[in-house]
């Protein structure tokens, strides 16, 4: 994905929030707002996980190349940190 599909992605999810915003203001029924915060938080899940394919795919890729062990082990360790923290989410 490039920026610019993130950054389309990005919009997409913002106007689907406001459409939450709206929905609280008119009281729609819970469940129905429940089911669209579910496809937020979907559409941001997706959003990360390119972000991570990305990460693994470059960086730490560029720096296994590179037999910059060191590096690679760094980029390894942060990406399974950012995992842990999307899973905890």
């Amino acid at each position: 994905m490039s920026k610019d599909d993130y950054r389309k992605r990005l919009r997409r999810i913002e106007g689907q929030v406001r459409g939450l915003q709206r929905m609280i203001e008119e009281d729609v029924y819970c469940i129905d707002v429940l089911q669209q915060i579910a496809a937020v938080n979907g559409a941001l899940q997706n959003v990360a996980i390119g972000l991570l394919d990305e990460h693994v795919g470059h960086c730490v890729a560029n720096a296994a190349a590179e037999g910059d062990d060191e590096r690679t082990r760094a980029l390894v360790t942060e990406a399974t940190q950012a995992i842990a923290r999307l899973v905890k989410t």
